[in-house]
């Protein structure tokens, strides 16, 4: 297989091969198109070229009758993708935020994009897996978790807010687990992860590149199937499942303030330990992240869910959390943030109300006009 330089085209027909050294890695063998995300040192974290590389991939190849399946995978060992480019976020935030806010609308651009692929998309969820890894995986059709798999949506640790339709997949999941991920800025293995609807199915990390190779040959829908139907197994254990008897009486509560007063009081050390872990995190994201899931769940698709994430995203910018939650977790590192206000119940109704605002730029226009999102 030769490699041609540059990036596969934005238009359909047959995209060429690029670079292995390239930050997205697509080459065609066989009957699958193969997607290997290649910033290993940074665990696969996405810039603004990769996700506008990997949409200019999935359209060319939607239009390409050879390819009948595509896989996406992460380079190195630590995991397919840790999230978006935060460093590159933050420094927008300091500015005007418009690079940030470009880059969110072709990230949702393309997460909605993966969630109707016309054909089988598969991906390799081992490893670490959190933020934006989440959306180029998750509203995948075949998604495979493994031993070492780490999922989750980390967003309030930051000062930002569960998004890449993180709060359509949260909200769905069974009983108040989805919150409990949200507001705890929690991450799971491989039981939890399909548990809560993250991912399908189970294959040990040793068999994945059985599996690959197997894909190749995969002509269907149905032969995708089958291949993964051979390598799969009994995905191990979680524990979301046996902690719902306090997970959901807890979280159900109408506020995060009575959220931690329910977990605190409940008795159980786990939810006590909830309890000390959502107030350590951005007060502001938290409630926000709050009020997103449950407008999530009344919201009917996907599509609807990240026009709401992308106004959200967008008010994040002007919060003062985001810029100080980063610097604290990554630029500094000294994991001390600074939140203002820096306690759930300086946080008012009205000031949460803001962050569902029309976005400076307008919409994503993934919903009809007339819709509400």
């Amino acid at each position: 297989m030769s490699e041609t330089p540059g990036a596969a085209p934005a238009s359909t027909g047959t995209a060429p091969p690029t670079p292995s050294d390239a930050e997205v890695v697509s080459r065609v063998e066989g009957a699958l198109g193969r997607i290997t995300l290649n910033r290993p040192r940074a665990i696969n974290a996405l810039n603004h070229a990769m996700v506008r590389d990997i949409e200019a991939v999935l359209t060319a190849w939607e239009g390409d009758d050879t390819v009948a399946a595509v896989l996406i995978d992460g380079a190195g060992e630590r995991g397919l993708c840790a999230g978006g480019d935060i460093r590159s976020i933050q420094a927008s935030a300091r500015g005007d935020g418009r690079e940030a806010a470009a880059f969110w609308r072709d990230e949702y651009l393309l997460n909605a994009h993966i969630a109707r692929f016309t054909k089988p998309y598969v991906a390799f969820m081992d490893g670490v897996v959190m933020g934006g890894g989440v959306g180029v995986s998750a509203h995948g059709s075949v998604r495979v978790v493994t031993e070492r798999s780490t999922v989750g949506m980390p967003e309030a640790t930051i000062g930002f807010v569960p998004d890449v339709g993180g709060t359509f997949l949260l909200s769905r999941a069974p009983g108040e687990t989805g919150t409990h991920m949200a507001l705890t800025a929690g991450s799971v293995g491989p039981g939890d992860a399909v548990y809560t609807g993250l991912a399908d199915h189970f294959v040990p990390s040793e068999r994945l590149a059985d599996l690959a190779d197997a894909l190749t040959k995969a002509a269907s829908a149905e032969h995708v199937a089958d291949a993964v139907g051979r390598f799969a197994e009994t995905v191990p254990a979680g524990d979301l499942a046996g902690s719902r008897h306090w997970i959901d009486a807890c979280y159900s509560a109408d506020t995060a303030e009575e959220i931690v007063d329910r977990l605190r009081s409940h008795g159980d050390k786990d939810a006590a330990r909830a309890a000390d872990v959502i107030e350590s995190k951005s007060p502001t994201s938290v409630k926000v992240a709050l009020a997103a899931l449950c407008r999530a769940r009344e919201l009917p698709t996907l599509e609807a869910v990240l026009e709401q994430e992308y106004r959200v995203s967008c008010a994040t910018l002007s919060s003062p959390d985001l810029v100080e939650g980063v610097r604290a977790q990554v630029i500094d590192k000294d994991r001390n943030p600074r939140w203002a206000p820096d306690r759930l119940a300086e946080v008012s109704d009205s000031h949460v109300a803001r962050f569902f605002a029309a976005a400076p730029d307008g919409p994503l226009g993934l919903i009809d006009e007339g819709s509400r999102a």
